[in-house]
């Protein structure tokens, strides 16, 4: 029983001294655990007596680190394929859209984004704003498939931050290719002068302004909008 008890003693005496060589030569914790297979708490019952000169403390601090951003970007990586998985699904549960369906899809954006009639402007015209390229693009497509507008009645207009001056024919080509417009079709530009305040990444490469669409002669139009929105409210319940 007495040799029994000496053998175990004198291998975890071997284990604390290898532990304590591996710390000295800069392994951390679950480094040095891969090779030990005791208890974090002794590791660090063993090591509180271990005085490290300041290289190895920085080469133990510097693989901490590293090991914390290869797990960031793990983390990262499972969550941006978690993210593409999640849209692909939702995204094939919309199937392609009846004449109807997308009659919907526009007065509904109109409703969030367009200009609607005042007790002081009773004669607003069909007029929508937005940053957004997909939605401009969407828009489009409602106002000439579903309301049959012609592109002579459109006419749009940009107003984006006097800090994007040096890039305006690029931007203004780009609401071209989003609208499908003429630049004939172009009226204004308007250079807003507040100093923008955002945590965006990368926003020079990705700004470009807000785009105005207004219908010429649109006055019952919008009206008919409106219309269309009371009856899209009153037939979800919302009126009685």
């Amino acid at each position: 029983m007495l040799y029994a008890i000496m053998v175990l003693m004198i291998a975890k005496q071997q284990e604390k001294e290898k532990a304590i060589l591996l710390r000295k030569q800069g392994k951390t914790y679950s480094e040095i655990l891969k090779e030990i297979h005791v208890a974090k708490s002794s590791l660090s019952l063993w090591f509180r007596e271990v005085k490290l000169s300041k290289p190895q403390v920085q080469k133990i601090t510097l693989k901490r680190k590293n090991a914390q951003i290869k797990g960031a970007q793990a983390k990262r990586s499972q969550r941006i394929s978690r993210e593409n998985i999640i849209i692909a699904e939702a995204s094939n549960q919309i199937g392609i859209l009846t004449n109807f369906e997308f009659m919907l899809v526009g007065i509904a954006l109109y409703w969030a984004e367009g200009s609607k009639a005042k007790p002081h402007n009773i004669s607003q015209g069909v007029d929508f704003g937005n940053s957004d390229a997909n939605m401009i693009s969407i828009y489009m497509e409602w106002l000439r498939k579903s309301l049959k507008v012609s592109n002579e009645r459109i006419t749009i207009s940009l107003y984006i931050h006097e800090n994007s001056k040096y890039k305006i024919n690029e931007v203004i080509q780009h609401w071209l290719k989003i609208t499908k417009l003429p630049k004939t079709q172009f009226q204004n530009v308007f250079y807003k002068k507040h100093n923008p305040v955002t945590k965006r990444k990368v926003i020079q490469d990705s700004y470009f302004g807000l785009l105005r669409v207004k219908v010429k002669r649109s006055t019952d139009l919008n009206r008919k909008i409106q219309g269309w929105i009371l009856g899209i409210t009153r037939n979800c319940g919302s009126l009685s």
